[in-house]
């Protein structure tokens, strides 16, 4: 899957650049990255939905109001599972790693490697990027990961040395592996019609992302990952 793999080379990419410069990116030019990453996750994620809708306008309405339908329901069903306290849990643990090297720099390798491996691979804009890479070969989004995981990379290499970028390696398995089970399942749900709820559900989800990039509101981006299997039963159910 090419996702995976362009996000694995952002990361290394990261680490490059981080291990070349000497200096810090600058406030302005991570106020750029951070409006640039924002507007193309709306774009990438609104243009997923576009091409995931098809027919009548009022078709084309139905199914996006069913897909806005199942964000709702699917981010009830993962408060329920509290996949968003596993989420914070993991995202702790790596904090307390990175915090812990900063105050004693610099960090072992094996410690920035677990970090950056739990931080890049807990991402939900990785897992609606790898889905939607394996249903229909869309890895925008995946490719916009792979630039914020980039600049996090740079930082990384100057805590934890450039050993830190083997992370790319088990980022890289992953998410390819997720790509693969949404390719292999990808006939059975096409030609029952499931597939395109999909990844409406997922590029509404992308949307979201934007709140985190931009520190506009805190919002619990794990527990919306369920849409992605409550989409396909709501359209199941609803003919």
């Amino acid at each position: 899957m090419i996702g995976a793999f362009l996000n694995a080379i952002g990361i290394l990419a990261g680490a490059l650049w981080g291990l070349a410069r000497r200096e810090p990116v600058g406030v302005r030019a991570q106020d750029f990255f951070k409006w640039a990453l924002a507007a193309f996750t709306v774009f990438y994620g609104l243009r997923l939905v576009y091409e995931s809708v098809h027919g009548t306008f009022g078709t084309c309405l139905r199914q996006i109001l069913l897909g806005i339908v199942a964000v709702v329901l699917g981010y009830w069903v993962g408060r329920l599972l509290r996949l968003q306290r596993w989420s914070n849990r993991a995202g702790h643990h790596a904090a307390t790693l990175l915090a812990t090297a900063q105050r004693t720099p610099p960090g072992t390798p094996a410690t920035g490697f677990v970090a950056a491996t739990i931080l890049f691979c807990a991402a939900p804009l990785g897992v609606l990027g790898a889905v939607a890479d394996g249903l229909g070969d869309y890895y925008y989004l995946l490719l916009v990961k792979a630039v914020m995981d980039g600049l996090a990379m740079m930082e990384f290499v100057r805590i934890f040395r450039w050993p830190v970028a083997l992370a790319a390696l088990p980022v890289f398995f992953f998410f390819n592996s997720l790509a693969l089970l949404a390719r292999a399942a990808g006939p059975w749900l096409a030609t029952r019609g499931l597939a395109d709820p999909i990844d409406v559900a997922a590029g509404l989800v992308a949307c979201t992302v934007v709140l985190v990039i931009l520190g506009l509101r805190r919002v619990e981006l794990a527990n919306y990952l369920p849409a992605l299997m409550v989409a396909p039963v709501l359209a199941h159910w609803l003919g």
